[in-house]
């Protein structure tokens, strides 16, 4: 697919199975698998960031305060410095839209990041927390109820970045899946418990020499796959067991913020218009 320029932009996905310590991007975001056999890494960023627990609690150090934090937790750390603490045998996350303390080829992706794709807005919107900025904000997940009509919903959010915790048992109805797309940002899906299967469809346009098979891609935990903008795409949990998918966005999903499925998002305000 070609935008009106003839500028040719990402157009299709890969699952990556992940690594300690790898980092999977989007044009506007980073995702960082802490490894199980990780105990401590540290990281900068221009806007705040989260540290994602999906089972085991952890220490972060910011300014010379120590703070403990919750195991099934999601973390806002602010823009900055922080020094992360594991149990080795934990695993965790950590997603951001910025890192300053890396090199801007370091994501397994890159290349193809080279080229920036117009049709994808900026990550910074204007939202800035209302109080407590540079500060630690702990969220524990099982205290958040998922909106009655989005069950499988628990929506968080930071200055620049939005992220949906999808976690369920058993294998996904597949009389119930969800084919979308966007127009105008990616998703990143990042698993960290259980199989899935991504399934993506290149809508048709005109020229039939770029229209494509669908895909159904494999994806094991943890692993990391960018949806491209316009790629009509939905996951599917297959297998038994626990299954736990991240959403990641930058900026932060507004239609959702204004549907009120955003469980932290009267923290922010906006101080500017997109």
């Amino acid at each position: 697919m070609n935008t009106s320029n003839n500028m040719k932009v990402r157009d299709s996905a890969a699952v990556h199975d992940l690594a300690a310590l790898q980092i999977v991007r989007g044009q506007n975001f980073l995702v960082q698998w802490l490894g199980k056999d990780i105990t401590s890494v540290t990281a900068r960023s221009h806007h705040e960031m989260l540290l994602l627990l999906p089972d085991a609690g952890a220490q972060v150090r910011i300014g010379g305060t120590t703070h403990e934090l919750p195991p099934r937790s999601v973390c806002v750390l602010p823009g900055g410095g922080a020094e992360v603490h594991l149990s080795a045998g934990n695993g965790a996350a950590l997603v951001a839209s910025s890192r300053l303390d890396l090199p801007v080829n370091t994501a397994v992706n890159h290349s193809a990041y080279v080229e920036p794709d117009p049709r994808i807005i900026a990550s910074d919107q204007g939202y800035r927390r209302r109080q407590g900025a540079g500060g630690v904000h702990v969220i524990e997940v099982d205290k958040i109820a998922a909106p009655a009509d989005k069950p499988r919903l628990k929506m968080f959010k930071t200055d620049t970045l939005s992220i949906n915790w999808v976690e369920y048992f058993e294998a996904r109805d597949r009389s119930q899946l969800s084919p979308h797309s966007h127009g105008s940002f990616e998703q990143g899906s990042l698993a960290l418990a259980g199989n899935f299967i991504h399934h993506l469809r290149v809508n048709w346009g005109p020229d039939a020499n770029d229209w494509r098979d669908d895909q159904h891609l494999a994806a094991g935990s943890p692993s990391m796959i960018t949806v491209p903008v316009h790629l009509i795409h939905t996951t599917e949990g297959v297998g038994g067991g626990r299954h736990l998918l991240i959403d990641v966005f930058s900026p932060p999903r507004e239609d959702f913020i204004e549907r009120g499925w955003v469980a932290n998002a009267g923290d922010y305000t906006r101080e500017r218009s997109a």
